[in-house]
C-alpha cells in the first residue's frame, strides 16, 4: 500500500468546490481544511506508487479550481520509524 499527504491551494472562495471533486476520489481517505500557506490538507492511500502519483497528478492537480498542490510521501508509519539514539 502507498500513501501521501497532499496540501493544495484553491482559487478563491473554491475550497468546497475543490473538496466536492475529491471526495469523489476513492483513494482519497481524508480531507482537512487548514490555515496557513496551504488551504486544504488531503490524505491517499493507493495500491502502488505509481497508481499515487497517477491520482495525484490526473485527479487532483487536473482539478478547476486548484490552484497548486505539495506532495508528501508517506515512507513508512511513525510507530515504524527508526530512532537514532
Amino acid at each position: 500500500m502507498a500513501g501521501s499527504f497532499v496540501l493544495l491551494n484553491s482559487k478563491k472562495n473554491q475550497e468546497k468546490n475543490v473538496i466536492a471533486h475529491l471526495k469523489e476520489i476513492p483513494e482519497v481517505k481524508e480531507i482537512q481544511c487548514v490555515s496557513g500557506p496551504y488551504d486544504i490538507f488531503v490524505k491517499i492511500q493507493a495500491s502502488t506508487v505509481d497508481e499515487l502519483h497517477e491520482i495525484i497528478t490526473w485527479n487532483i492537480r487536473k482539478l478547476k479550481n486548484v490552484r497548486s498542490t505539495y506532495m508528501l510521501k508517506i515512507n513508512e508509519e511513525a510507530t515504524d520509524c527508526k530512532d537514532d539514539n
